[in-house]
């Protein structure tokens, strides 16, 4: 049915071609904005300032940047949404957003009102813990945690973030109990975490790699099927007992009902840049994977986010009012 609904929505919203593609012969003719859910410098603002700069190059109009946190993205999205829908709007979406759907029993917007436009990363998630916690390994930090039932805080971006998802996996798994604390971005996390404020996260690598390998954080797990080319030491959460396989995603995205023809444009022009090599480079150096898709195949992956998150959050009773 959830499938059935969204495609339905997909179709209505390439409807019109005619006076779309009348529309977009003009398109863009002013600035266009790509509004971030999430705090400035965090795991979805670097990439998004990336995407914006050389966008702007392309298209010859401006692309600003504004961040609008809190609400796992919903403020963000909720913006857009209420905006024409013409394509000069447009969200820097993640997983969070089409999460939010089953979090929320009361949710603002459908999944439906969600116009994909392109992928433009995932990552896997990294189990870091701060320099102040006595445990250099995963088994070690289980064990630690085992010790000291409730005294661990662990940082998590919102309520139903891969941050709480996971950390309830591992504490149904090993047995432990920690508790959370929400924060708006990833890299609030990571700042509590250097001063000792905070525990451990399931962070994104954009967020934690570079204090790892300054040996300013640890991390003793990652949440990939098989270690990470870059990071063979790490051993994933299967590897050591947890059947937890996820990723993160990050995208651009727009309001249903944008013409075709402009989805089309925005398409061509944010697929090359995330396909440049300068893109890759960089998406390799902060431990992401850039990854280029058509609007379909992005339509489907937020389908699927739903259908892999809806039964974790029935299990651990987290559906928010």
């Amino acid at each position: 049915m959830l499938r059935w609904r969204f495609w339905l929505g997909l179709i209505g919203a390439l409807a019109l071609v005619s006076a779309g593609d009348t529309r977009a012969q003009d398109f863009p003719s002013k600035p266009i904005r790509l509004v971030v859910g999430f705090t400035p410098g965090g795991p979805a603002d670097v990439p998004a300032r990336f995407i914006a700069e050389r966008l702007q190059a392309r298209l010859g109009q401006p692309v600003l940047v504004e961040n609008k946190p809190g609400a796992g993205g919903m403020i963000a999205l909720n913006d857009v949404l209420a905006q024409p829908r013409d394509g000069y709007s447009l969200q820097l979406c993640t997983y969070f957003d089409a999460l939010n759907t089953v979090l929320y029993k009361n949710v603002s917007y459908k999944l439906t009102d969600i116009a994909p436009v392109t992928l433009i990363s995932k990552y896997y998630y990294l189990v870091t813990l701060a320099k102040s916690l006595p445990a250099d390994n995963f088994d070690e930090f289980i064990s630690y945690a085992k010790a000291h039932p409730g005294k661990l805080l662990y940082g998590e971006v919102g309520a139903g973030s891969s941050q709480e998802l996971i950390a309830h996996e591992l504490e149904k798994t090993a047995g432990i109990v920690t508790v959370g604390v929400p924060f708006k971005g990833s890299a609030q996390i990571t700042q509590e975490m250097l001063a000792g404020r905070i525990d451990y996260q399931v962070g994104p690598p954009i967020a934690v790699k570079s204090f790892y390998r300054s040996g300013q954080l640890k991390v003793v797990a990652v949440t990939s099927e098989e270690r990470l080319k870059d990071m063979p030491e790490i051993p994933t959460l299967i590897e050591r007992g947890v059947n937890v396989s996820t990723f993160g995603w990050l995208g651009v995205c727009a309001g249903n009902g944008v013409p075709k023809p402009v989805i089309d444009i925005l398409n061509r022009n944010i697929v090359a840049i995330v396909e440049s090599d300068e893109y890759r480079a960089f998406m390799d150096k902060v431990g992401n994977i850039a990854v280029a898709t058509t609007p379909e195949e992005f339509g489907r992956v937020l389908i699927e986010t739903v259908d892999h998150a809806e039964p974790y959050i029935r299990e651990f009773h987290m559906q928010i009012e």
